[in-house]
């Protein structure tokens, strides 16, 4: 909670910016940029920006020494307006994430940290509303899959390590509009877990049973910049 309420209190900050923008006829508001009486909540854009990634789950406490990992994500969106207030956003971003812990049930007994990189495609679709003209709230689904994996940097194959190819959560945030640009932060839940139920692999069981209920968290730190329809 301390993690969400910190990404809220660093958006606060960011959006502040949105309302302080002045230019010679005063406070400047996003539909000076429009290009018709209707863009404002429609258009496309580009973003990206930073990741803080943890994990959660009944393991967690099977695990010691865990710290987020800092990464970062990037890609495109599109927004299409549903009324002034309220439109909706798809996107597809790739997000390199994952998670440092320890941990003696893994196969080597390695009480030392290691490092887990998971590289997802995700895919949120998400209502936005706008509080005020140029800062709107965000919530929705998303979905996410696997493409890549790192156990320190070793790659190595999903299927057969059972990690969960599929992710699937839900998503919240806050964002800010500066004319044509946006700046916002978001967290992103994730409600499967990174490992399949265990299996045997070469006589060793993957992953320890001990360790597989962990889900993905990750703070999303991002800046863009859309082009009105």
């Amino acid at each position: 909670m301390k993690k969400i309420a910190l990404l809220f209190s660093l958006c606060g900050l960011l959006s502040t910016g949105a309302f302080a923008q002045r230019g010679v006829e005063g406070v400047r508001k996003s539909t000076d940029y429009q290009t018709t009486p209707e863009s404002r909540n429609n258009g496309f854009g580009v973003k990206g920006g930073w990741n803080s990634s943890d994990f959660r789950g009944d393991d967690k406490g099977n695990y010691s020494n865990d710290a987020n990992r800092q990464n970062f994500h990037a890609g495109f969106y599109y927004q299409f307006g549903l009324s002034p207030k309220v439109s909706l956003q798809s996107e597809a971003l790739y997000s390199r994430q994952g998670f440092k812990a320890a941990s003696s049930f893994r196969p080597t007994g390695q009480q030392n940290q290691y490092e887990t990189q998971l590289d997802y495609i995700q895919v949120p679709l998400m209502l936005v509303y706008n509080i005020v003209d140029n800062v709107s709230i965000h919530a929705g689904p998303q979905v996410s899959l696997l493409v890549n994996v790192k156990e320190d940097t070793r790659t190595v194959n999903i299927a057969n390590n059972n990690y969960n190819s599929l992710d699937y959560g839900g998503v919240v945030g806050l964002e800010g509009r500066i004319g044509p640009a946006r700046v916002g932060g978001r967290y992103v839940l994730g409600l499967a877990d990174i490992y399949n139920d265990p299996k045997m692999v070469n006589g060793v069981q993957t992953p320890n049973e001990n360790l597989d209920n962990i889900k993905n968290g990750v703070i999303q730190v991002y800046v863009g910049i859309g082009f009105s329809q």
